[in-house]
């Protein structure tokens, strides 16, 4: 797993390079993080500083991009913005698993020994990543769902938000136990690992570069070192919403109510 983040620090299109710069010392800045390695340190010009400032947007909090600064976004990038989201999306998140593994104590991700310009960041991130993290089974499902639950709102996804996944439900889930999940410490039906999962999620969507000593302490003492990666590489995988968001394509597709899906042994969806 950790070989695959390593792909994707690697990531440098050769017609996309100094965008990919600019995104990786925007999203460092924000961050207050190291930021992933870059080929060439650039003076942004009038576009790739807008990119940059959506890019601070969509690292500080994604879920209050206007409509005018998407427009820009879009205007400025046409029919390459989703791709440059992507490595957006890269920039901004796998240096938040690199501060978690290191709070936590596990093996850290290497840097690349050299540059990848030939594979498509959508395609390695949104299949191969995101199908990898999904059939990881060392998590339980609920504490999965849950995970997942928190990342929805604190990106405010509206898609995510619609969507139950149902082995977690045949698992003990429930309307009533996620309700609890906004203001999850005086539940009593979450379960202290429940809520050692939530406050590590927290810390890595907001305050990554200063995730607490108890924070880290609490997720070691609930969940193996396996399940804390797991659980870090989920909120990971659960944040590839922040692209929807960021392009405003999470509308769910329900008109109420919310819509059952699986997630496969291969850790694909399957709706339906």
């Amino acid at each position: 797993m950790e070989d695959l983040l390593t792909s994707l620090i690697a990531l440098s299109p050769p017609a996309d390079r100094r965008l990919n710069a600019v995104l990786r010392q925007s999203a460092a800045q924000v961050l207050g993080l190291p930021a992933l390695p870059y080929e060439d340190a650039v003076e942004p010009s009038d576009i790739e500083q807008l990119v940059a400032e959506f890019a601070e947007q969509f690292s500080t909090d994604v879920s209050v991009i206007t409509a005018g600064q998407r427009d820009g976004f879009m205007a400025a990038l046409g029919a390459n913005a989703f791709w440059i989201a992507a490595l957006m999306f890269i920039a901004d998140f796998v240096p938040r698993v690199r501060a978690g593994f290191w709070a936590l104590g596990l093996p850290g991700v290497a840097d690349p020994d050299g540059w990848d310009r030939d594979t498509d960041p959508v395609d390695l991130l949104l299949n191969r990543f995101a199908g990898t993290v999904g059939a990881l089974r060392e998590l339980d499902p609920v504490t999965t769902e849950i995970v997942r639950l928190r990342g929805a709102a604190a990106h405010n996804c509206r898609l995510c938000k619609s969507l139950r996944e149902t082995t977690a439900l045949d698992a003990g889930g429930s309307e009533a136990l996620y309700a609890d999940i906004e203001d999850y410490e005086p539940s009593a039906r979450l379960t202290d690992a429940h809520k050692a999962a939530l406050r590590y999620v927290d810390a890595l969507v907001w305050t990554p570069s200063a995730i607490s000593a108890e924070v880290a302490a609490g997720v070691r003492a609930s969940y193996s070192a396996a399940e804390a990666t797991e659980i870090t590489l989920d909120v990971m995988r659960n944040a590839l919403n922040k692209i929807a968001v960021a392009l405003g394509g999470d509308a769910p597709r329900v008109t109420e109510g919310t819509e059952l899906y699986r997630l496969g042994a291969d850790g694909v969806p399957v709706f339906g």
